[in-house]
């Protein structure tokens, strides 16, 4: 892509990646704060993924996202204030605050929610998949999952009915080879590719830290699913900073990998792309500020908002039959 891609288009990756991790630097500081109610999963380390599937997909295409799906929200379109005010439980909030970090949505752009159970968003985009098809939509729905939803068996019979009915769905995995506290080896024997393979599905393995080559692999795989081929997997091999959910103490996880996690920055290396393609120091640093000050505005502006009222609660749980 480097060949073809001008300085702009190269411009917008980094702000991309940018935007996700300065706002769940901003979001780590706040939790700690106390200004995020609930758990937080946090995506740094692995932004690259996200903002690629960003870059490749259509605003009517549809994604499923995890509990560490902050990424994926905002890559698909999710505006950075409706954002904040949503996980910040703001009346003003997208899902008026009740969905919060782990259920961030908006159908109206194809972001089909964040799930708090793991392998959770692999059907729900295997069902918008087969409505795209039923409705002859020229839309692909992408079901992001982390390798430890490979032991689930919800992950193997969507496999199954994915290839059976050759929907227009890729699955997407982001391996940081953790299945929350334990490495994923320990919990599933077969790797990704023999699993695809099982269901003759097509699968290719890239660098989940390469922007770059994960779109050119997402347009790739996107392009041949729209032209009707069937269902793709995408196993992008990244790595995740933090631990599984923010203040995990990681006691679980060797400390030469957690002191080596900054090789793998999919930011910094893509500012070396940045470099030696001839776009300016200056105008890194310009977007950087940019971003910056977005999240920074998002963050204000979810401060002012509305609590949520405790009378309206039970508003959409609940409803009452009246009787004819």
């Amino acid at each position: 892509m480097v060949a073809s891609a001008n300085k702009e288009q190269l411009l917008d990756a980094y702000r991309r990646m940018l935007r996700i991790r300065l706002a769940e630097l901003r979001l780590g500081r706040l939790f700690a704060d106390g200004e995020v109610p609930g758990f937080i999963h946090l995506s740094i380390g692995q932004e690259a993924v996200a903002a690629a599937m960003g870059m490749v997909l259509r605003p009517d295409d549809t994604v499923a996202s995890t509990h560490r799906g902050h990424g994926h929200a905002l890559a698909k379109g999710i505006d950075i204030e409706d954002f904040f005010l949503e996980l910040m439980a703001r009346e003003e909030g997208i899902c008026k605050g009740r969905g919060g970090s782990m259920h961030v949505a908006n159908l109206s752009i194809g972001m089909l929610g964040a799930n708090a159970i793991v392998g959770a968003s692999i059907p729900i985009a295997l069902g918008s998949a087969l409505a795209h098809q039923v409705g002859k939509k020229d839309r692909v729905a992408v079901a992001f999952f982390g390798d430890g939803a490979m032991a689930e068996g919800v992950l193997h019979e969507s496999l199954n009915l994915a290839a059976l009915w050759r929907l227009p769905l890729l699955f997407l995995c982001e391996n940081n080879g953790w299945a929350e506290f334990s490495p994923t080896h320990k919990q599933f024997v077969a790797p990704l590719d023999k699993l695809s393979a099982a269901f003759s599905i097509p699968h290719e393995k890239i660098d989940g830290n390469d922007v770059l080559q994960v779109a050119d692999a997402a347009r790739a795989a996107v392009a041949s699913i729209r032209a009707g081929a069937g269902p793709r997997v995408l196993e992008c091999i990244t790595h995740r900073w933090r631990g599984h959910y923010e203040g995990d103490p990681q006691k679980y996880r060797p400390s030469e990998e957690i002191e080596g996690l900054g090789e793998h920055d999919p930011v910094a290396r893509f500012e070396a792309v940045l470099d030696k393609e001839g776009v300016a120091k200056a105008q890194r640093e310009q977007a950087f500020e940019e971003v910056q000050a977005q999240v920074e505005r998002a963050v204000e502006r979810a401060r002012q908002g509305r609590q949520p009222v405790w009378q309206d609660a039970r508003n959409d749980v609940y409803t009452t039959t009246e009787a004819n």
